[in-house]
């Protein structure tokens, strides 16, 4: 059975992300869609929050399962039996940087990076970007599923009310 890893932040799963992660679904038996943690970073979402929404955009997908990991995925990768690491790539700037690290994982395990060209449709989107334009009231309505998009307005609120003093 070939089996997958699509790791990310997911902060949160955008539209892009989707197509990678669907797309990838169609290519091996299972995609273990991972939330990597990163205790430098503080994300808007916390990882369960982050799971659920990953758990509800792909639930369409019978072959594709969510999980978190904090460390090296490669780590991740050996320990679970999966043989390939799949990267969604926007353009030249993400290749440059995921090359070098696809290298550095064959190097400590022999686990392939395959890398996935994203759809054009999609190549403007990151959560960061996302999550900015949000917070100053463009509208990101089509670039996330329905139901992310209401928990990133509902957080924003949040956010706004706690910086106002709950007014």
């Amino acid at each position: 059975m070939s089996r997958a890893v699509c790791p990310g932040s997911f902060d949160p799963i955008t539209n892009g992300h989707l197509d990678v992660i669907g797309r990838t679904s169609l290519q091996f038996d299972e995609v273990v869609v991972t939330v990597v943690i990163n205790p430098n970073k503080q994300g808007m979402f916390t990882v369960p929050e982050r799971l659920e929404m990953l758990s509800e955009a792909t639930s369409h997908l019978g072959n594709v399962t969510v999980d978190s990991w904090q460390g090296l995925l490669v780590d991740y990768a050996q320990a679970n039996g999966i043989s390939a690491i799949v990267k969604g790539l926007r353009g030249a700037n993400d290749f440059d940087y995921e090359l070098q690290m696809a290298q550095m994982n064959h190097k400590l395990t022999g686990v392939d990076t395959l890398f996935v060209a994203t759809n054009p449709a999609f190549s403007y989107l990151s959560s960061s970007l996302v999550k900015e334009v949000a917070t100053y009231g463009g509208d990101v309505g089509d670039m996330l599923p329905a139901s992310v998009h209401e928990r990133l307005l509902a957080r924003i609120a949040e956010r706004a009310a706690a910086r106002n003093g709950g007014r």
